[in-house]
């Protein structure tokens, strides 16, 4: 039997409720139902028609298996022994990555994922490569799912920021007064400077004082080394002080398994492949990039953006702002060759170098506008 294929946008089901809406209407046909637990839907899948569909990584008894096999569905079983799940439908949160972190965060979810990859990546399995290969693409797709009407400001910089400096407590500044601009705020989802900007969208719901009350119990841990389980429970001890904070977005990698995630972000888009992340990172800040000071990865983040806005190859150059002008003219003279680049090209009334975080906000709103 063929059956009109459903729109993409309206085929995917990937939670509990959400299946038994599309069964109540009668058929699965044509759908893709992504890490569903269905060992308690047995009568409703021997019962449903299923041609056409996929499940992935959807739990379910043999005989049901069976039946929407001989349907023509496709399935794809979860993967025993594996500290995550490649069919994942969601983001992920800081509590599930940093769960067991009373026991250490060697053994969080988040630290055995890494040590998995270490293990994998140099044996060279191809099995393992596709697992990696699809937890990413699951990522992206609920990636571009939660962010698809949001304005994404992207905010980079170093891991090296501690806590209890000056440059973080402005980096969480201009985090907060980002998000209550209305704006949401994406970072690399690390520490330092990435988590100074996510804790800051957090308390962009709170009262003034609270960030400041905030920042100084972080500084009681001021690094991620030498105790991750120190830095996170610090950060824990925020969250369960001041709950419910401003959401914001967090994606960072376990290529760079010796940073952890930061326990701000509300939504954590967390990938193997490094190239992966940082494409749809910046791909995904169509409201601009703000690049606080910071080395290597922040000088390769500066000109993965460039290209594109160079070239124009993602449509309309994205508004650009590097801050603190001595980090980006004379300690790392970045900004020169941005500038020359951007010359005579439609990016160049989209870039900005500005002394302070404090004067973000107004270099955006005039980038956005091309003035």
């Amino acid at each position: 039997m063929t059956h009109p294929e459903p729109q993409a946008e309206h085929r995917e089901i990937e939670s509990l409720d959400a299946f038994d809406r599309v069964v109540s209407r009668g058929s699965l046909a044509g759908m893709r139902v992504q890490s569903v637990d269905l060992t308690r839907r047995t009568s409703v899948l021997l019962a449903t028609d299923a041609d056409g569909a996929v499940f992935l990584g959807c739990p379910m008894e043999p005989a049901a298996a069976a039946k929407v096999r001989a349907d023509g569905a496709l399935v794809f079983p979860p993967v025993p022994d594996l500290p995550f799940n490649p069919y994942r439908g969601s983001l992920y949160t800081a509590g599930e990555l940093f769960t067991g972190l009373d026991s250490g965060y060697a053994a969080t979810p988040d630290a055995l994922t890494y040590d998995w990859f270490q293990r994998t990546k140099a044996d060279g399995d191809v099995f393992a490569s596709m697992l990696r290969s699809i937890h990413d693409d699951a990522v992206s797709d609920a990636l571009a799912e939660l962010l698809v009407t949001a304005r994404v400001v992207g905010v980079m910089g170093g891991h090296a920021m501690g806590r209890g400096t000056e440059a973080y407590a402005g980096a969480a500044r201009l985090g907060r007064s980002l998000t209550r601009a209305g704006f949401t705020v994406a970072t690399g989802g690390g520490p330092g400077a990435m988590e100074a900007a996510n804790l800051g969208a957090y308390a962009a719901g709170h009262a003034d004082e609270m960030l400041a009350d905030a920042l100084q119990l972080l500084a009681k841990a001021p690094s991620f080394m030498p105790s991750v389980t120190d830095w996170a429970q610090a950060a824990f001890e925020v969250r369960v002080r001041w709950p419910l904070g401003a959401d914001s977005v967090g994606i960072p990698t376990w290529f760079y398994g010796h940073e952890p995630p930061n326990a701000f972000a509300g939504h954590i888009a967390k990938y193997f492949a490094n190239a992966t992340r940082e494409d749809g990172l910046l791909a995904r800040c169509d409201a601009g990039v703000v690049f606080l000071p910071g080395a290597a990865g922040t000088v390769q983040e500066i000109f993965d953006n460039a290209t594109p806005n160079y070239y124009g190859s993602r449509g309309e150059p994205t508004p650009m702002v590097l801050v603190d002008r001595a980090h980006w003219t004379d300690h790392l003279p970045t900004w020169p060759l941005l500038r020359s680049l951007a010359r005579g090209r439609a990016m160049e009334s989209r870039i900005a170098l500005v002394d302070s975080v404090d004067e973000v906000p107004g270099a955006l709103l005039r980038l956005g506008t091309g003035a």
